[in-house]
């Protein structure tokens, strides 16, 4: 549908919103985008028409900056003005259903997830730097993305703070949302976002509305920061049958924290043995690498150039998280565009003095992965080195030695020799074994991911 209002030079502006999806194209929308249509004109303002409501918070949140943008770009800037509605052609978006099936006319209402869950756009897997450090999380958000429910469930991602989680958890929202638009109901929310929503419906008398939004209105479920609704019974409770809801009903669940469950204190032990009944996944801190990669990336988007030199001292002396390394490039990039000059190595150690490390981190050894591993599986230190060729001593030995692979600086050679002389090959088979099963069995990945937070928490101790 085209629409004409003048334009600054007096002639007619003919609005062709067929002309701004075409343009659109490029940022690869999901394909209900194309179905919205133009359902009202008055004067310079425009309504474009979603099918759902569920369609038009979408659109408004994440496609109607684009769109202005692109229209200002093709007939003058506030030429038009755009909003997005409702067409009243298409459901209500996420009305209630109760065990997979429709609910009763008099329980239906509209419970289209609100903005605040929607996850946030700036956040994708094609912005998110992937290295050795977050790979197998990457890699196990991707595959959940592609396949909500039938890939993983739950998948549970813990790291320190910084290190990418909450981008990942994002990222599996937005490809979800991009794939499979109003087919799907989202809720990516905090941990604590529910813990309001519980104490509120407490207040209000309205558990029941609150339940039936969760548990049986949700496809899937992405919360972050977990560990904040330790020690809050209630909260706990209600999550643990909203969680119990979901999995029987084979909706995803995507779970963040700072721990690995079994770390987390004040926290139902059924809650945590639930956490671990999927995958999980830990997020180390990035290698050196990978942390120039992520200074390039940022770099580049700040449209500032980062000589090799500044990159390489950034990624060598911020050693905390991924945060504070895209922190200091912003520093670097304002003080840089505030006095027009140019960023040097001199500069950067100059702006950046309290943030690099102050004192070396503590070094983690072949003998103390062994002595954690050994303990982990009930063996002694002289069985892990052993020759023993059962699984219960075999399996804990090629995990020792993946993270003595992983945590050291240490060569396949030289990691063998602290196993009671082991050779080059069956170690480098047992890292590529260790690194295979993370992917298909489960106890191996919660192994790994228990004995990486263990080690973790020495460093930072």
């Amino acid at each position: 549908m085209k629409q004409a209002e003048k334009g600054q030079t007096g002639q007619d502006v003919v609005f062709d919103w067929k002309a701004v999806l075409e343009r659109i194209k490029s940022h690869s929308p999901p394909d209900w985008l194309f179905s919205i249509e133009v359902t009202r004109t008055e004067g310079r303002k425009i309504t474009l028409g979603a099918k759902s409501q569920f369609q038009a918070l979408w659109a408004k949140n994440h496609y109607l900056p684009l769109i202005n943008e692109t229209a200002g770009n093709l007939y003058g800037k506030e030429i038009f003005e755009i909003t997005i509605d409702t067409d009243g052609s298409g459901p209500s978006g996420g009305e209630s259903r109760k065990n997979g099936r429709d609910a009763k006319p008099e329980d239906k209402e509209v419970r289209a997830p609100r903005a605040e869950s929607f996850p946030n756009s700036a956040n994708s897997f094609e912005n998110f730097i992937v290295g050795p450090s977050n790979q197998f999380a990457h890699a196990a958000s991707y595959a959940i993305a592609e396949n909500p429910g039938k890939a993983y469930n739950p998948l549970f991602i813990h790291s320190g703070v910084g290190l990418g989680k909450t981008h990942l958890l994002h990222s599996i929202g937005n490809h979800i949302l991009k794939k499979n638009g109003s087919r799907i109901n989202i809720f990516c929310i905090s941990a604590e976002h529910f813990t309001n929503g519980v104490i509120k419906s407490i207040k209000t008398g309205s558990m029941d509305n609150f339940r039936d939004l969760y548990r049986f209105n949700c496809d899937v479920l992405l919360i972050d920061d977990i560990q904040f609704i330790a020690g809050k019974n209630s909260t706990q409770e209600e999550f643990f049958h909203t969680f119990n809801s979901l999995y029987t009903a084979k909706k995803q669940i995507v779970i963040t924290s700072d721990k690995h469950p079994s770390l987390i204190k004040n926290f139902e032990e059924r809650l945590k043995s639930r956490f671990e009944w999927g995958l999980t996944a830990d997020i180390q801190p990035p290698e050196v690498e990978t942390k120039i990669a992520i200074i390039e990336k940022k770099a580049e988007k700040e449209r500032i150039e980062v000589p090799a030199d500044v990159a390489s001292f950034l990624a060598q002396n911020i050693v905390s998280n991924v945060r504070e390394l895209e922190g200091s490039v912003n520093k670097l990039a304002a003080y840089s565009k505030m006095f027009n000059e140019r960023i040097t190595l001199e500069l950067a150690k100059d702006l950046l003095k309290n943030l690099v490390k102050k004192e070396s981190p503590k070094i983690i050894t072949i003998e103390l992965i062994q002595k954690e591993v050994s303990s982990f599986f009930n063996l002694t230190v002289k069985e892990l080195k052993s020759d023993q060729k059962q699984k219960k001593v075999s399996e804990p030995r090629q995990i020792a030695m993946f993270l003595s692979r992983r945590y050291t600086s240490s060569s396949f050679p030289e990691i063998g020799s602290k196993f009671g002389g082991k050779n080059h090959s069956t170690v480098v088979h047992a890292v590529k074994n260790i690194e295979k099963k993370i992917y298909r069995d489960p106890s191996v990945s919660n192994a790994v991911s228990a004995l990486s937070a263990s080690l973790e928490k020495f460093i930072t101790s």
